[in-house]
């Protein structure tokens, strides 16, 4: 007798059945204990169910600037302020456009609402600042100091001059910092009348020498209000006295800008200040906080930026951007000042609502109305500087039309209407599944309990990672999950009751039965999870969480099929209660019509037509 040749398991086939199930069951406990450990056990609920705040602002144009609200504008407003409410704490924030010229904002609970209105509603305030002192982000501890001349004209310890110059973007210094930037080496212009040395030579000259010498006075006197008028132009640099220097340093030691509340606080405050004065900043990462001179150039004499690689020289991605006439002049006057220093004088900070986002350094004057940013960009942070940048010059501005306070109690109710629809669903669901498939239900429910364990997990873990929030469309998608992962369940029963049904036994059933079933799982996942997908990108708001939703349960439910129900069935299928087709194991072949064996009906042999033949 030959040996029965080796070859691939037929199509479905499934040799080590407890290891799908094993690896599928470490994934549950993982993911598991990874909600335990970020000390969250429930889902972050969205405005419809926290409650919060909502409001609605309307953009418009500045004077002289009609066409400023565009799709492009209002969508890096929409970024921006984002920013701001992620700066006061919250995560779970709304932020998106309403038709052509408006944004809701929907703030949830446990946001101081006085200050939210503030950040939403005021427009954004961009500028360069030079940089006068930099210190790490985190709390300085005060040191004695017995004078304040241990410390130069910026406020700032000697010693500390040449710390935190790491990590700025270097090359070709863009965004501007403008032309009145104040200068650690400027001295105060000298006043009075000049002495001339026709005065020194004669105590009592003559009248035409007198009348000479008064219009050569004069004319000096012209030439240096002049000189003194061109100085104010190129640097309005107020001198801060001692106690202001000892004041500010005292600032910047307190500041702590390695805790959001700490950058909140300071941005603040410095976005509060006047373009005149001197300020304490932090820098968006918190990583070093600084003391920063007047601004030097507006962000709205910015006309452009953009994020471009740069592949001919090597430089990777870096910024460009352009200045209109006024900014071209400033910006070429405070960068000459700018590269004669050391740093960390030689930078200029963008500061976007008192937060510095970008501190480049300058190695020449820089002249044309363009500039570049260049050093260690990756594409993500160099777009984000140029939207920055160009935010800065955007005509817009914006009021907060409606305010409303959102209150949970409608929201609790609907959504326990929605559990009770769901929890009545189920129930019917399970009754179908017990009353028609008896034993087989019990497959059904494990993979039920198996895709909530999976889904509710990951839902808490996506609220950490992403601030996922929880909404009623969202529960409502999870509802409606239910039934689609049911649906897989009964194609594959039923794909095994028809193979049943063609006289084969339990076990070569479920292998034979798993392909076919396969494939109308894989289409029927595949147009609910493209629905889901399309929905979730043409809509904006709470329908998208019905759509994110929906799309991340039709996945788990290909996860569950494929790696719990199909496997959990092979197994079950060597257990004498479901091989042998117990009455209540819902494969009895006698209640499902099976037809005898075909082996047996080919051994049969067939009557004889005619007697006499017999």
């Amino acid at each position: 007798m030959a040996a029965p040749k080796k070859g691939r398991r037929s199509p479905g086939g499934q040799g080590r059945p407890g290891r799908v199930l094993a690896l599928i069951l470490i994934a549950m406990v993982a993911l598991t204990g990874g909600m335990f450990a970020s000390g969250r056990t429930t889902p972050r609920l969205g405005i419809d169910l926290a409650g919060g705040t909502s409001f609605t602002l309307e953009a418009k144009n500045e004077p002289g600037k009609p066409n400023a609200i565009n799709p492009t504008n209002m969508n890096t407003a929409v970024g921006i302020i984002e920013r701001r409410v992620n700066g006061l704490g919250v995560t779970e924030a709304e932020v998106q456009t309403q038709g052509d010229n408006h944004i809701i904002v929907n703030i949830p609970k446990g946001t101081n609402a006085k200050q939210a209105r503030q950040q939403v509603g005021t427009t954004a305030k961009l500028g360069f600042r030079p940089v006068l002192s930099v210190a790490p982000g985190a709390k300085t501890e005060p040191t004695p100091n017995a004078s304040t001349p241990g410390k130069d004209k910026d406020g700032k310890d000697k010693d500390d001059k040449s710390k935190d110059d790491k990590n700025k973007p270097s090359g070709s210094p863009s965004a501007s910092a403008g032309a009145g930037s104040p200068s650690s080496s400027a001295s105060p212009r000298q006043q009075g009348r000049p002495v001339t040395d026709a005065v020194k030579a004669d105590a009592t000259p003559s009248a035409s020498a007198v009348a000479k010498d008064d219009k050569a006075k004069d004319e000096k006197k012209d030439d240096a209000k002049k000189d003194d008028k061109a100085k104010d132009d190129k640097s309005k640099e107020p001198t801060p006295s001692p106690a202001d220097v000892a004041a500010l340093q005292k600032q910047l030691d307190a500041l702590d800008c390695t805790t959001p509340e700490g950058r909140a606080k300071a941005n603040e405050a410095a976005s509060g200040a006047k373009t005149t004065d001197v300020i304490v900043a932090c820098k968006k990462d918190g990583s070093a906080k600084e003391i920063l001179g007047p601004v030097s150039v507006e962000g709205t004499n910015v006309t452009g930026a953009s994020a471009v690689f740069d592949s001919q020289q090597g430089r990777g991605w870096l910024v460009q951007l352009k200045f209109d006439s006024t900014g071209s002049k400033k910006f070429a006057a405070v960068t000459g000042q700018l590269a004669s220093k050391q740093a960390p004088q030689n930078q200029f900070a963008i500061v976007l609502d008192g937060e510095v986002v970008s501190d480049p350094s300058v190695s020449t004057s820089i002249t044309g109305g363009q500039a570049e940013i260049s050093g260690g960009f990756t594409q993500a942070t160099a777009q984000d500087l140029a939207n920055v940048l160009s935010y800065g010059a955007l005509p817009l501005s914006f009021d907060v039309v409606t305010e409303q306070t959102v209150t949970a109690a409608l929201g609790g109710d609907q959504l326990r209407a929605g559990l009770l629809a769901g929890a009545i669903g189920l129930l019917l669901v399970v009754v179908y599944l017990v009353a028609y498939y008896r034993g087989l239900a019990l497959v059904a429910l494990a993979s039920l309990l198996c895709s909530a364990i999976l889904t509710y997990t990951i839902m808490v873990l996506l609220g950490q990672a992403i601030g996922f929030a929880l909404n009623l469309p969202a529960v409502c998608g999870a509802i409606v999950a239910i039934g689609i992962t049911a649906d897989s369940f009964i194609v594959y029963f039923e794909r095994i009751r028809d193979e049943i049904r063609e006289g084969r036994t339990l076990r070569p059933a479920v292998e034979r039965g798993w392909p076919r079933a396969r494939r109308t799982i894989l289409v029927s996942d595949f147009v609910s999870f493209l629905a889901a997908a399309v929905l979730f990108i043409v809509t904006v708001g709470k329908v998208q969480g019905f759509a994110f939703t929906l799309g991340l349960t039709t996945l788990l439910d290909v996860v569950v099929v494929f790696f719990f129900t199909k496997p959990l069935m092979t197994l079950l299928a060597r257990r004498k209660f479901f091989a042998s087709g117990h009455p209540w194991s819902g494969l009895d072949p006698k209640r499902l019509g099976a037809r005898p064996p075909l082996r047996a009906s080919r051994r049969r042999p067939a009557a004889p037509a005619d007697p006499k033949e017999a």
